[in-house]
């Protein structure tokens, strides 16, 4: 398995069965996902979503291409939305497959974190 390291001048990390594409849009870090969110590839996406030493931020996590997504991944994604809220910003959810989409209404994530049916519609104000 080759093993990126995640930038964000657009450049992807990987490692083992998730890929994590960092950009930036209008100030939005912008995590573009695929693969698999289980306990083998959550440190690499709670590295991602790390906010230490950011002012306000704004993350959007398109989920277009996750084809997978266990209790670690809802894990990450609540710790990752109080340390953002804390922070005095916000995270949004971005298309979700309808197998995670599933999985983030049957434990009511949908509820607590913004989830939009599309990229350009969780970017929009």
């Amino acid at each position: 398995m080759a093993e990126e390291r995640m930038t964000d001048t657009g450049q992807a990390e990987q490692v083992g069965g998730l890929s994590v594409m960092t950009t930036t849009t209008d100030g939005i870090r912008v995590l573009t996902l695929a693969g698999e969110i289980d306990h083998h590839t959550g440190d690499q996406l709670r590295h991602a979503l790390d906010v230490t030493d950011t002012a306000r931020p704004r993350i959007v996590i398109d989920m277009r291409q996750v084809t997978f997504m266990d209790s670690s991944g809802i894990n990450i994604l609540i710790a990752a939305h109080r340390a953002v809220t804390e922070a005095c910003g916000w995270l949004r959810l971005a298309a979700p497959t309808d197998s995670v989409l599933r999985v983030l209404q049957l434990v009511g994530i949908d509820d607590i974190i913004k989830c939009h049916p599309t990229l350009h519609e969780a970017l929009a104000p």
